[in-house]
């Protein structure tokens, strides 16, 4: 799944706020220019997409360099039609500001995830998220999705075990942690997700979660349930560490998927030696489960190694 900075802004000053359209198909990249031209936050909704940075950077420049990507994205083949607006905010604590817009959120049937400041609700399996500046802080259909899936797996793989991929703020793990599973390992490339999930297993005292920072080869071992909730992109290009990772009849859930592309998700997995189980949708995302047959996965190591060489 894309990962989308969360807002910072812990002091009275000014802000400048750029609010942008942009095609869900060329929002990562410029997620990525954002963060590459200073932006202190970003903040996702549907296909507007806000961007803060400092009172002192020069809005020219910032404009210029904007506009200028557009090129970029043609020629990387990605829609450049993106609009924007900016304006500078007044000063106010917007620490306090940015606190009351991170409310609790319920998941699935029995999850409720918090931000540190509240208090948990009782009766519910609590997940307390410090988002950081990591994906996964709840408000976005597929982390919900995901929790679901893993609350309606888990009567049947209750002390079993499960593989994280893309793990973000580490919100799925603890989740998972929560509500059952025994051993549970979360992987992340980027280093700030990899901090941001240590710092809130700790504040879950979820002990029984072990991060790593790197691909997906870093981890040993099989799983008997795996959880991705990335793009389509790279669910695909994943599909022999999948099958590498995964115990005979695993269980493994894709998030992240636009609807339109869920076919072709589907049958990367299936030509791999998978069965479709389950697809949901949510929005303008869909949500696959799939069942890895024992001589499907042996085909699906075959062809693992053979991508590895």
């Amino acid at each position: 799944m894309r990962k989308v900075f969360s807002l910072l802004l812990y002091f009275i000053v000014e802000y400048y706020e750029f609010i942008i359209t942009v095609p869900d198909v060329s929002l990562d990249a410029l997620t990525y220019k954002l963060k590459e031209l200073g932006s202190l936050g970003l903040y996702e909704n549907g296909e507007t997409l806000r961007a803060y940075f400092e009172h002192t950077n020069n809005i020219e420049f910032l404009c210029d360099e904007l506009n200028s990507f557009r090129r970029v994205l043609e020629s990387s083949g990605l829609d450049p039609s993106f609009f924007f607006t900016h304006t500078m905010l007044p000063a106010r604590d917007w620490n306090e500001v940015w606190k009351k817009g991170i409310i609790p959120i319920n998941a699935g049937n029995a999850v409720t995830i918090i931000p540190p400041w509240e208090r948990a609700e009782e009766g519910r399996i609590t997940i307390m998220i410090d988002s950081g500046m990591a994906f996964g802080k709840g408000h976005h259909e597929t982390t919900r999705t995901c929790l679901a899936r893993i609350e309606k797996l888990t009567p049947a793989h209750a002390g079993k075990s499960l593989l994280d991929i893309g793990t973000g703020t580490g919100i799925l793990a603890i989740g998972a942690s929560k509500m059952g599973f025994s051993h549970i390992v979360a992987v992340d490339t980027d280093p700030i997700a990899v901090n941001a999930a240590r710092e809130n297993i700790r504040l879950n005292r979820t002990i029984n979660i072990d991060v790593k920072e790197g691909v997906i080869s870093v981890v040993e071992g099989t799983f008997d349930v795996i959880i991705a909730n990335l793009i389509s992109s790279t669910l695909i290009e994943i599909v022999p560490e999948v099958v590498s990772h995964l115990s005979a009849d695993g269980i493994v859930v894709l998030s992240g998927i636009l609807a339109g592309e869920e076919d072709m998700v589907a049958d990367a997995y299936l030509k791999a030696g998978f069965d479709l189980k389950e697809k949901s949708f949510d929005n303008k995302w869909v949500t696959l489960e799939f069942v890895c047959r024992q001589e499907g996965k042996l085909a699906g190591l075959q062809a693992g190694q053979t991508t590895n060489r």
